[in-house]
């Protein structure tokens, strides 16, 4: 028996809904493959800095560090900014274990009605640099409450950090369908975007094996609705990672299930898995969460502990629940609670 040690952050709103939905999954399937999960949980979340003004303990980071794996649910508590639940939690993990790629799988499952006609067989991949670009802390507000008030938001790329983020993403291009697509803006960002292309075309250039194109991000975008079959990998920057991302999902058809790894390829500080849906307080307390994000979040952390018999267990799993006449939460168009899902899962597995 294997024994994996995971920090559970059940977070806010649904996140502690499906946070234990997934728990019950990888203790069936773990229970089934030789594995173990030793979770501790941590009440980190914006409840608690409404409750003690910090999001977590200044120690926060060196409680997560021996852990194998962090599983987050979400973050997001009216009456605390969203910049607050940002920078007092998820940056500040994803930075100190240099957690630089955000990888956000997308396909459209058959029995998932989505806003396209026609998207069936849509398998894609974004990955999303998550340790620097346009998200930075640069910059500042200046002559605040008079006339003359200016916001300044500077954005950091640098060869290291943009070269690691194309090398994972040529990587996975191998390991799939050999086709790579880098977004940009260098028509109009007239700095940082050039950058970022030099240095795509220039570790492209080492791949011979991956056919790669660079698109800009508004084209991009469109071609992603019209036609999301053409993509495999996409590699983009953290801003557009982070817009293309959650517009694939919604192509997809629900944000619902959609998952997300925070990775340390190098495996030298834990990696992070969360869906990506958000705390969703409109709906939070009443049993009717799609667990499924959290579900496919779990898979991912399986891949990265290199369990991929038992992530694929939970993946065909998943499909099979989707395509069938199963319960579906109301996000899908059903009227099943998260429970029942979970459980309908379970008995697939």
């Amino acid at each position: 028996m294997t024994t994996f040690r995971i920090a559970l952050i059940p977070g806010d709103g649904i996140g502690t809904e499906v946070i234990p939905a997934a728990c019950e999954v990888l203790d069936v399937v773990g229970a089934a493959n030789g594995l173990d999960f030793a979770y501790t949980e941590f009440d980190w979340s914006c409840e608690r800095y409404a409750r003690e003004g910090a999001m977590m303990p200044a120690d926060g980071i060196e409680q997560l560090r021996p852990h194998d794996a962090i599983f987050l649910g979400a973050v997001g508590y009216p009456g605390v900014p969203d910049h607050v639940s940002l920078w007092g939690l998820l940056i500040p993990i994803r930075r100190e274990f240099d957690q630089y790629v955000n990888l956000r799988p997308i396909r459209v499952f058959d029995g998932v009605g989505g806003p396209l006609r026609d998207a069936s067989g849509t398998d894609l991949v974004i990955v999303r640099e998550n340790s620097e670009g346009e998200y930075s802390e640069a910059g500042g507000r200046f002559f605040r409450g008079t006339p003359n008030e200016f916001a300044l938001q500077e954005s950091v790329f640098t060869r290291r950090g943009v070269t690691r983020i194309v090398d994972y993403a040529l990587d996975l291009a191998e390991e799939r369908g050999r086709n790579l697509t880098a977004a940009t803006k260098s028509n109009g960002i007239i700095h940082t975007m050039p950058f970022w292309d030099q240095i795509v075309e220039e570790r492209c250039a080492e791949r011979p094996s991956v056919t790669w194109d660079s698109e800009h991000i508004d084209a991009l975008a469109a071609k992603i609705v019209l036609d999301p079959r053409r993509y495999d990998v996409i590699v983009a920057s953290n801003l557009f990672g982070d817009i293309l991302s959650d517009l694939a999902a919604g192509v997809a058809g629900s944000i619902g299930i959609a998952p997300c790894g925070n990775i340390n390829p190098e495996r030298e500080h834990p990696s992070m898995f969360e869906p990506v849906h958000g705390s969703a307080p409109d709906i939070a307390g009443q049993g009717i969460a799609n667990p499924l994000g959290a579900i496919w979040t779990a898979a991912l952390m399986l891949e990265h502990l290199d369990h991929d018999e038992a992530a694929d267990q939970i993946m065909q799993a998943m499909a099979s629940l989707l395509a069938g006449d199963g319960p579906k939460t109301p996000d899908l168009g059903g009227t099943a609670t998260t429970a029942e899902v979970t459980r309908a899962l379970i008995d697939l597995l």
